[in-house]
C-alpha cells in the first residue's frame, strides 16, 4: 500500500476516538455515519464538477484536489465501519491481473 495513504489511514484511526473539538476526524465520527456519508457524498459531487471543469481547461489540479478530498472521507468511512484503506489495497490486489468485466461478472447478484 502507498505510504502516503497508509501514514493517512494510521492517522485516521488513532485519532477516531479523540476529543471532537479538538479533532475533524473525531468530530466525523461522533457525527455518525449520517455525516460522514453527507461528506462522502459532497466531495464525490465535487470530483465531478472538477473533473467537468478540469477537462475545460484541460488541467486537473482540481479534481487532484477534490479527490484527495474524497479519498479522506472515505477512509474516515472505512474506519467507521471498522475496516480500513488497507482492506481496500488488498481488495484491490486480489483484482490484480482480472479483467475488470471478468470480475463484475464473478460477483454475487
Amino acid at each position: 500500500m502507498n505510504n502516503t495513504i497508509s501514514a493517512l489511514d494510521k492517522i485516521i484511526s488513532e485519532r477516531k476516538n479523540d476529543n471532537p473539538s479538538t479533532s475533524y476526524v473525531a468530530q466525523l465520527h461522533n457525527e455518525g455515519l449520517n455525516k460522514i456519508l453527507e461528506k462522502v457524498s459532497e466531495e464525490t459531487t465535487e470530483v465531478i464538477l472538477a473533473a467537468k471543469e478540469d477537462t475545460a481547461t484541460e488541467k486537473p489540479e482540481n479534481v487532484i484536489k477534490e479527490i484527495a478530498d474524497l479519498w479522506f472521507h472515505s477512509i474516515v468511512l472505512l474506519h467507521h465501519l471498522n475496516a480500513s484503506a488497507r482492506s481496500v489495497s488488498q481488495e484491490l490486489e486480489k483484482r490484480l491481473g482480472i479483467s475488470g468485466l471478468q470480475e463484475k461478472a464473478s460477483r454475487k447478484r
